[in-house]
């Protein structure tokens, strides 16, 4: 019996590893590929509330913001023309900043696993990220570096019926939050859900809910919400510089 054992002993385990093993997991899909919406195109910003705050704020006018004492002296203290001596001139237009400009966005593909948003308002830039290995942050910037992903009712795994993107984005240098110098510092997070709309006349928006965390200047998270309607082509397009007031 022993060497009946030891001879099939080996022939048993390769069997096993013929029919035991588990059918392997498939390749997860590009983002592109993957996208339960679409948010490419032109869309141009509805500023339908807080219009003084988007537009034209005045210096001092900080309501509805959890600001600490430091960021509200430093509000208090904003001079445009300082920032635009500095070389600071975008710093209402980063990341937390650019989506709050009047204006209009350009998004596209970059890649298989790369958005790209272009706004006119400043001539920026942000690029979102998708996957594990989303590579070094590299220096600090106005858009800072976003991770994005995709999230689906019923969890990862669902069908792309329908969903939101969502994005979150570090390694910011210090900029407005408010273009009247309301501060976020380096140490912010922002985390947005990007959501398509369909209206009842078929116009299509782009509704997005933007929290940002900061502890340094901020008594608690600050949300608001930005929309934006799908424009049929590059009609009104004006790539313009930063503006300090």
């Amino acid at each position: 019996m022993r060497p009946t054992l030891l001879f099939l002993f080996p022939a048993l385990l390769l069997a096993q590893g013929r029919g035991g093993d588990q059918p392997s997991a498939p390749a997860p899909q590009p983002a592109k590929a993957s996208a339960p919406i679409d948010l490419t195109g032109y869309w141009v910003s509805l500023v339908v509330d807080e219009w003084r705050f988007r537009v034209s704020p005045q210096k001092g006018d900080v309501p509805y913001l959890p600001l600490n004492a430091a960021a509200r002296q430093i509000a208090n203290t904003w001079d445009p023309d300082r920032d635009l001596a500095d070389g600071k001139a975008c710093k209402a237009y980063g990341a937390v900043g650019v989506m709050q400009r009047p204006g209009r966005l350009h998004v596209t593909w970059d890649d298989d696993n790369t958005i790209r948003v272009d706004a006119d308002a400043g001539m920026q830039t942000r690029t979102f990220h998708f996957g594990d290995g989303q590579g070094s942050k590299g220096d600090s910037s106005w858009q800072g570096y976003s991770v994005a992903q995709w999230v689906r009712p019923g969890g990862r795994n669902a069908q792309p019926k329908g969903g939101q993107l969502k994005v979150v984005t570090t390694n910011m240098l210090p900029g407005y939050v408010r273009k009247n110098g309301v501060p976020y510092s380096a140490n912010a997070v922002l985390t947005e859900y990007f959501n398509r709309l369909e209206g009842a006349q078929g116009d299509v928006y782009i509704s997005v809910t933007a929290m940002l965390d900061d502890p340094t200047y901020l008594t608690q998270p600050f949300v608001r919400s930005y929309q934006f309607k799908r424009q049929p082509d590059a009609s009104g397009w004006d790539p313009t510089p930063c503006l300090p007031r």
